[in-house]
């Protein structure tokens, strides 16, 4: 009965509602030799943040960990959702869906699929290096780490917003399986399954699968028509080979096929690119009125197939050499090929305004060679290695519209890509070192090298019927052929593409400075500088200028924090207080041409970030856990810069917060176990996270404003006391909340983009 009330309590309670994720509650103490601890306390989770395993309180640096069960628990299923377990961490979909992801207000936005951005996502250290490819990376897993400020000398130049690392359950050396079936609303089924043991003496295996289905969620405005059909399946196969006691092997096949609908945008008003231009559609979008604020309503061109057509492979193979017994040998070799077929109908309406359809290739080599060890009684830990990287990346836009700048003249045209082509090789070479001093003191350092070789091939083209050729041959000196570039180059002819490099380097480096004046507490301080590549734009761009690359941007980090266990370790408290100076921000904004107000990237020259954190895991009592996050952002453009606004007109967005980046973001989570009868138990749990108003654009135009909001969840199950069996209801913004993830202008028309109505299901799991 006090159980009870305790946890009634707790839900009345403001700290459950606004929680986050801090540490993990299960102990993991094997993995780095720590001792178990009782099952009423705060158990350690061990990490691999600075690539070797040890106790997430004795990393000197912020790290939000889960593992996989809590991952499940709160509806966790892919990396945009970690927003409700990672304070500070924020997901937006670009125009065309592509993710995007930022830390602290550290991200990148671009429309493009083959851009590399400032949040690096990882699969057991081995890199995802596109955000588009990490669709299927939340299968079955262990657990995810996900490290905050820049990870530049460990985890590569352009995680100057952060790094993620998912890292897999791992093949057992006995039999182990699992299998787990769930019906929600809208007709979603998902089902997954594993399987994992040892094949022989030296040789482990695991095989795990899963596949999403639902149907149509949104519903037109104007007819009888829905849409919103998910088709997504993914699986991955692991084999770990250890032939001798000192190496070990662990080959790492992934990948997955996602053949659902792209997402339907709600219309918000109509916003001509060009005000004086062609008026084929001014008078019916003029007049169209704006979506209501319901999640399922939109729009879009009746009679075709929006259906994606996407799929990722990835193959990874790990050896570990012990050369001594305290010196290791490590290699990584990856190789990711990536395909996307997304066609996009984002201007909210059932007219032939704008349809985008993205045809994207990717292949990524990547391969990673890194010396580690200890020595002088394992008061030093040092770390050397390089690391290379070869992409080559095709990225397509191929438009369909009729719109107010849709012509030259006389001549229109309605069709046209925006091709994006680039090989980049980077290479780097990096090295750590921390060291034990007196009075329970660490000094911590790291350095990496990098050179990025960038060639470009890119114009806004003809695809192939000429009608756009013709148009642009007015604005050129020479004539263009059907299939050709039209872009104008700086001597007035068009016909050929623009080809760029873009070569560069940089240093990063991070220096900090640890104290544990006894086990349950840690100061730190650190600094940290990184880098991210240059990068070209994905434009429809009318002269050469507009494929000018904005080149690296930089992050000077200054960081303080501290980690502390309290009441005989039921809680642990940690909290971080932080700085970014910000150099050459890229994001993509708007130039004025002669085509209306176009996208293009711009460099923002100097901006900073600061803001704090705060994390608590507490067991109050045996059966009752709860976690809260919080973290504060404060960003700003720190000096005088011009730009244009969606709308064409340029101010000066000194002052200005950036996009995206809410001010404040809470989450939090509480679960209450009980017993029923025999050997089986109950849980019931709640989850939510909140994040305050932001804007989608400089401007702070009122259209562009995404208020805040906050998603609540609920589960209740019952389980048996071995863990076989489970029986689990859900439910996901159980309020129904209408939430805005962007608000977009494309061509005519602006447009948002909405979060899920209210889904709920029950899932039934048995591990054998």
């Amino acid at each position: 009965m006090q159980h009870s009330r305790a946890f009634v309590l707790c839900l009345l309670s403001s700290s459950c509602l606004a929680g986050g994720a801090a540490h993990a509650q299960v102990a993991q103490a094997s993995a780095a030799g720590a001792q178990p601890v009782a099952a009423d306390t705060v158990g350690d989770i061990i990490v691999t943040a600075q690539k070797r395993s040890e106790r997430l309180s004795d990393v000197p640096m912020s790290i939000a960990a889960a593992t996989g069960e809590q991952l499940q628990s709160r509806g966790v299923l892919a990396v945009s959702d970690l927003e409700k377990v990672v304070p500070g961490f924020s997901y937006q979909p670009s125009n065309y869906g592509t993710p995007v992801y930022s830390i602290r207000g550290v991200g990148f936005f671009d429309v493009a699929v083959a851009v590399a951005p400032t949040v690096s996502v990882y699969l057991d250290q081995v890199p995802l290096p596109y955000s588009a490819m990490t669709k299927g990376v939340v299968l079955d897993l262990e657990r995810v780490e996900a490290l905050k400020g820049p990870q530049g000398t460990l985890f590569g130049e352009n995680s100057t917003g952060g790094a993620i690392n998912f890292i897999a359950n791992k093949p057992t050396r006995q039999f182990d399986a699992g299998a787990s079936i769930g019906y929600g609303n809208f007709d979603a089924v998902t089902a997954s399954g594993f399987i994992s043991g040892a094949i022989s003496d030296t040789l482990r295996a695991r095989i795990a699968l899963s596949t999403d289905q639902r149907g149509d969620w949104q519903k037109s405005e104007t007819r009888n028509d829905s849409r919103g059909h998910k088709n997504f399946s993914t699986g991955r196969i692991l084999l770990d080979w250890s032939p001798r006691d000192n190496l070990r092997f662990e080959l790492n096949l992934n990948g997955w096929r996602d053949r659902s609908d792209t997402q339907a945008d709600q219309f918000i008003l109509f916003s001509p690119t060009r005000p004086t231009g062609y008026q084929d559609l001014a008078p019916v979008l003029s007049a169209y009125k704006p979506a209501p604020n319901d999640p399922r309503i939109a729009d879009w061109i009746p009679n075709i197939s929006l259906r994606r057509n996407d799929r990722f492979y990835q193959s990874s193979l790990r050896a570990d050499w012990d050369i001594t017994s305290g010196t290791t040998l490590t290699s990584i070799t990856g190789f990711s090929d990536f395909r996307e077929d997304a066609p996009n109908n984002t201007d909210g309406t059932p007219y032939d305004n704008f349809l985008m359809i993205v045809r994207a290739k990717i292949q990524s080599v990547t391969q990673e060679l890194r010396l580690s060890g200890n020595g002088m009684g394992d008061s030093l830990k040092w770390m050397i290695g390089g690391n290379y990287e070869h992409d080559t990346t095709h990225d397509n836009q191929e438009g369909i519209y009729t719109g107010s700048n849709s012509g030259v003249g006389a001549l229109r045209f309605h069709d046209f890509i925006n091709s994006n082509n680039q090989e980049i090789t980077t290479k780097a070479v990096f090295g750590s070192l921390d060291y034990k001093l007196p009075f329970n003191l660490t000094a911590s350092g790291s350095v990496r090298y990098t050179s990025a070789d960038d060639a470009f091939t890119g114009c806004l083209k003809d695809p192939g019927d000429g009608v756009l050729a013709a148009a642009f041959s007015q604005l050129s000196t020479v004539p263009i052929a059907a299939g050709q570039c039209v872009t104008v180059a700086l001597n007035g002819a068009g016909g050929s593409p623009v080809r760029k490099p873009l070569n560069q380097n940089n240093v990063s480096w991070r220096a900090s400075l640890s104290w544990k004046p006894d086990t349950r507490t840690m100061i730190y301080g650190s600094v940290t500088k990184g880098y991210k590549a240059g990068s070209f734009p994905t434009v429809p761009g009318i002269s050469e200028p507009q494929f000018y690359p904005v080149t690296q941007e930089s992050v000077l980090a200054y960081e303080i924090g501290f980690k502390q266990a309290l009441f005989g370790r039921t809680m642990e408290i940690s909290g971080a207080a932080f700085y970014n100076d910000y150099k050459d921000k890229q994001i993509l904004g708007y130039v004025s041409t002669g085509f209306g107000n176009l996208p293009g990237l711009v460099s923002i020259p100097k901006s900073s970030v600061k803001g704090g954190e705060l994390n608590i895991t507490w067991k109050p009592l045996r059966a009752l856990a709860l976690t809260f996050g919080g973290t504060y952002v404060d960003s700003r453009v720190d000096a005088d810069f011009n730009t244009n606004d969606p709308f064409n007109h340029v101010l000066d967005i000194k002052g200005e917060a950036f996009p995206n980046t809410p001010k404040w973001q809470l989450s939090g989570d509480a679960q209450y176990d009980f017993r029923l009868s025999g050997d089986l138990s109950g849980y019931v749990g709640i989850s939510g996270h909140y994040r305050t108003n932001t804007s989608a654009s400089f401007g702070n135009n009122p259209e562009f404003k995404i208020p805040g909001y906050g998603l609540l969840d609920l589960r209740a199950g019952v389980k048996t006391e071995n863990g076989r069996w489970r029986a689990e209801v859900w439910g996901h913004n159980v309020t129904d909340r209408f939430y805005i993830l962007n608000i977009l202008h494309v061509v005519d028309n602006v447009t948002r983009a909405v979060g899920m109505p209210a889904t709920y299901g029950v899932t039934l799991s048995y591990h054998y």
